[in-house]
């Protein structure tokens, strides 16, 4: 799953095209302000959507060049309610992807990111690193040191979900709906004997626990 940095100061707008990333299958956080984008300049996005125009002092012209300043090679799409010839030649020196201008349509972002996504990670490899960890997502297999941990089919499917979604909290109503399906029927105690099971085989995962709510992977 492809994190998404969505920096909106409008709300509405914001929380709108959330859901349309989301349903997409993005994983997306929200930025209403430049302010809190600025403190989260180094985290784990795979593609930015800036508005140039912020409510605050910072603006998404400041947000690019702090990206571009850490020689970040991270996809971003610039957004504005000015259509000024200007601001695009300034948003692409400045390294952006692409530009949109305000009001735009949700579905025609939506298709712009995944242009973006696909030409940018088409040839990424299928392959992820936690910690001494190898997970095969092709073969569908993690390995230490090049010995194969044989996880089956639920065990593999609980650990991709959390090493594609770092740090992010599920419930345990999340974890039983994402590995066994809505349909199923019976109690959430499987989750956590899934995780039990997990842990003995790969006990360098850092897996919280959250009392009374669920799990999230460090």
């Amino acid at each position: 799953m492809h994190n998404i940095a969505l920096v909106e100061d409008e709300k509405d707008l914001n929380n709108l095209i959330k859901t349309y990333l989301e349903k997409e299958g993005y994983n997306v956080t929200s930025f209403y302000s430049g302010t809190t984008a600025m403190e989260n300049i180094n985290g784990d996005f795979h593609l930015w959507i800036l508005d140039i125009m912020l409510g605050d002092d910072i603006s998404g012209y400041d947000i690019i060049k702090k990206l571009r300043e850490n020689n970040s090679d991270v996809p971003i799409i610039f957004t504005s309610a000015r259509d000024k010839e200007l601001d695009k030649i300034i948003g692409l020196e400045l390294g952006s992807d692409d530009y949109i201008t305000k009001p735009y349509s949700p579905k025609e972002l939506v298709l712009r990111v995944n242009n973006i996504i696909r030409r940018v990670y088409s040839n990424e490899k299928k392959r992820i690193t936690y910690k001494d960890y190898v997970i095969d997502l092709d073969k569908r297999m993690a390995f230490l040191n090049d010995d194969d941990l044989n996880l089956t089919t639920l065990e593999f499917d609980l650990l991709y979900m959390f090493v594609t979604n770092r740090k992010k909290s599920f419930s345990r109503d999340d974890i039983l709906n994402n590995i066994w399906g809505e349909n199923y029927f019976g109690t959430d105690r499987v989750v956590d004997d899934l995780i039990r099971r997990l842990r003995k085989k790969m006990p360098l995962l850092d897996i919280n626990t959250i009392y009374g709510y669920g799990y999230r992977l460090l």
